[in-house]
């Protein structure tokens, strides 16, 4: 790179320093050999330092970064131009698209007067141009393929996090997760998770609860509880099958561009808790799935990570150290991951400590809160020739304070930025769009018509159900056992309510028995004509002698 003709000193941006000294030392040091990403160029005092452009080597941005500013200050626009770039040079992106606005880098943007000056102040050959994009949506809701989950991979700790468990109860999920795993109770959907939970404060599932080991009764009665509040809030749509496979995320086009996904999360906006936590599971899944590679001259993905102050709000211990190991360990696995969000103290020290990378954008100090938030970040910084404080609140929109790494991995100079315009619309694509792109990807009869097969809840179901009827049988055959006893009981109570003469001879000799016999009774009935007494008399040896 030939190096930058030197303006004429000035006073550097804070009006304390003349920071003319420092430019040739921020031009070398954003100087890289390599393939890079054009950010901007440098800011003087105001003027715009087109031949000292800033840049991020291409093969750092597995390196993690940082994207932080107040509202309004222009971080949407930033993501925008970090996936043009990183999409022309063959790198898959991952985006979350709070507000819609990111679904426009799939279609050409609009040039302008503004586009124009700002191309010109920061030596860009603007033209505009479209992006492959994918569009996805939390189980289908909104426009995009649907993007789902089993209960069973998100897990315990992801989902504790979403049903706002506190510590206890989260190893008490993670225990029930275990007793469903060895049971061979598959956990698809909620409704599995549920029925095996109340299966366990059962009668029948007692047993079993004990079983378990350090799960109470009430404990697994409160994440019953919320669990069912859960599925009432309409979360029953996001887990399930077909489940979405992560490694969608790495696809190129046929052109050799990095497959740019765009996760649409306008209509799950009142969900933070739960669309933050499902973005780490995408990130988590992906470190499951992906080998080993070390550093790369290109990543094989970048994950942008939007509103991570919703991720760490309310985290359990154990969660933000999942978060900060599959940071720190899925750097070795070719993905780089940009947390965006308004202070850097949003993210917590560990991971914060992770992000090489780092676009600064304006901060307020409306507050002593902001103010304070101020100072933190001003410190997070390498030291320079700026006065950061006053810099950092006085940078206009599509302005920044950047430091990233170089090819060598050390830091660069802090530079106050002047960024470029994205190539692509800044704005919606709108419902039409969406609804295209949607329904012409070839991964929408793939994942658009959700499955709901034999698991947990049909086992269970199946099992009472069959323990119903097994109860039902049994009672049964006891009634007629009861019956059959009752009617033996009644006979021979019968009996011996019977005279002891009559029992006697009925029962004590042949005769008797025979005086008992149906034939007899039948005899002693005509013992009042002639015939029925000689019969009588015969059969008693007494017959009547016959007359000479």
């Amino acid at each position: 790179m030939t190096e930058p003709e030197q303006p004429t000193p000035s006073p550097g941006p804070s009006g304390s320093a003349d920071l003319s000294g420092e430019i040739r030392q921020i031009a070398s040091g954003y100087a890289f050999p390599g393939p890079a990403l054009e950010l901007g160029a440098l800011l003087d005092g105001g003027r715009c330092l087109p031949g000292v452009p800033v840049r991020i080597p291409l093969g750092m941005l597995n390196r993690h970064g940082l994207v932080a500013g107040a509202t309004g200050t222009g971080k949407t626009k930033t993501l925008q131009l970090l996936a043009e770039q990183l999409s022309s040079n063959g790198v898959p992106v991952f985006l979350a698209d709070m507000k819609g606005d990111l679904s426009g880098i799939a279609a050409p943007g609009r040039g302008g007067e503004k586009v124009e000056e700002r191309a010109a102040q920061v030596g860009q050959d603007w033209h505009a141009g479209g992006f492959p994009a994918e569009f996805y949506a939390l189980g289908g809701i909104g426009r995009g393929i649907p993007v789902r989950a089993t209960v069973t991979d998100f897990g315990p700790v992801l989902l504790s996090k979403v049903l706002q468990l506190n510590r206890t109860q989260e190893q008490s999920l993670a225990l029930i997760f275990h007793y469903a795993d060895a049971k061979g109770l598959e956990l698809v959907d909620l409704k599995d998770l549920r029925a095996v939970v109340a299966f366990l404060v059962s009668a029948p599932g007692k047993p079993e609860l004990k079983g378990i080991g350090g799960l109470s009764t009430a404990t697994a009665g409160v994440i019953l509880r919320a669990i069912t509040l859960f599925e009432q809030q309409g979360a029953s749509d996001f887990f399930g099958e077909p489940e979405f496979d992560t490694g969608e995320l790495l696809r190129t086009a046929p052109d050799g561009r990095g497959v740019v996904s765009v996760l649409e999360l306008p209509g799950v906006q009142d969900r933070p808790q739960l669309f933050s936590t499902f973005l780490m599971w995408l990130l988590a899944d992906l470190y499951a799935d992906l080998p080993e590679v070390g550093d790369l001259g290109r990543p094989k993905l970048v994950f942008f990570f939007d509103e991570a102050h919703l991720l760490f709000s309310g985290a359990s211990r154990a969660f933000l150290e999942a978060v900060t190991r599959t940071v720190r360990l899925i750097r070795s696995k070719g993905v780089g991951v940009f947390f965006v969000t308004q202070t850097p103290s949003d993210v917590p020290g560990d991971v914060l400590g992770q992000l090489g990378n780092r676009v600064q954008h304006a901060l307020r100090a409306f507050t002593p809160d902001d103010a304070k938030a101020l100072k933190a970040t001003v410190r997070t910084f390498p030291d320079s020739a700026y006065d950061l404080e006053e810099v950092l609140t006085s940078l206009g929109t599509g302005e920044a304070v950047v430091t990233v790494l170089n090819e060598s991995g050390a830091p660069t100079p802090v530079a106050v930025t002047r960024l470029r315009a994205p190539q692509s619309l800044m704005g919606p694509l709108g419902d039409t769009g969406l609804d295209a792109a949607t329904r012409s990807s070839v991964l929408y009869p793939r994942y658009a018509q959700a499955v709901d097969r034999e698991s947990a809840y049909e086992k269970l179901t199946a099992e009472q159900q069959a323990a119903e009827e097994s109860a039902l049988r049994a009672a049964r055959e006891a009634d007629a056992a009861r019956e059959a006893e009752a009617a033996r009981e009644g006979e021979e109570a019968a009996r011996r309510a019977e005279p002891a003469p009559r029992r006697a001879r009925r029962t004590g000799s042949p005769a008797g028995q025979g005086m008992g016999s149906g034939l007899f009774t039948s005899l002693a009935r005509s013992v009042g004509t002639q015939l029925g007494r000689e019969i009588s008399r015969s059969l008693f040896g007494t017959a009547r002698r016959r007359r000479r």
